[in-house]
């Protein structure tokens, strides 16, 4: 688990007054979770590459009207704002402006995992699910496999099943898009 930095809880507004106030910086590796601000943790070749990797294949095989974000943040709840590996977004109102996307803008978020499967799968997963996000994949590049997380609900995921290689992946909200695992996990 990332070590507190400020003793909180923080809300989102607060969060982003000390953005404001130069406390905190847009180059600070941080994310507020549960009111706490905590820094994330250094990314590591294999990560970084397993994105580019996704962000790539979603990129080009998504539907015209998505979006995908890479490690931006998405706000969650007054107190909730985490950083995702990716999130596959989709705005009725379209992408002008300044904002920051909620889950009902999102249909699938994917956290990339080598040193923060812990925090990754037992705080932010569940906390995608008590958000409502249709959708969540955990790569496990530890495990060399992917949790694929279905069915959101207060209380976590209804529906997780482990894919490995050799597996093809299908978003829910995303018809005919196909992805290999072992396309991911490189």
């Amino acid at each position: 688990m990332a070590a507190r930095l400020l003793p909180g809880p923080f809300t989102v507004d607060s969060y982003h007054r000390l953005a404001e106030l130069g406390i905190l910086d847009e180059d600070d590796r941080v994310e507020l979770l549960d009111g706490q601000i905590v820094e994330m943790t250094p990314i590591g070749g294999q990560h970084a590459a397993c994105v580019i990797r996704l962000n790539n294949l979603l990129a080009r095989r998504s539907h015209r009207d998505t979006v995908v974000s890479m490690q931006n943040p998405v706000v969650l709840a007054e107190r909730w704002e985490p950083q995702p590996d990716i999130a596959v977004l989709r705005r009725a109102g379209g992408y002008g402006g300044a904002w920051l996307p909620g889950p009902q803008d999102v249909l699938l978020v994917i956290e990339v995992a080598d040193t923060s499967l812990e925090r990754d799968r037992d705080v932010k997963i569940p906390r995608y699910a008590a958000a409502g996000i249709p959708e969540a994949w955990l790569v496990d590049l530890a495990g060399d496999a992917i949790s694929v997380c279905r069915e959101p609900g207060p209380d976590g995921y209804r529906e997780i099943v482990t894919v490995s290689r050799h597996e093809t992946l299908r978003p829910f909200l995303q018809p005919g898009l196909e992805v290999g695992v072992d396309e991911i996990l490189g």
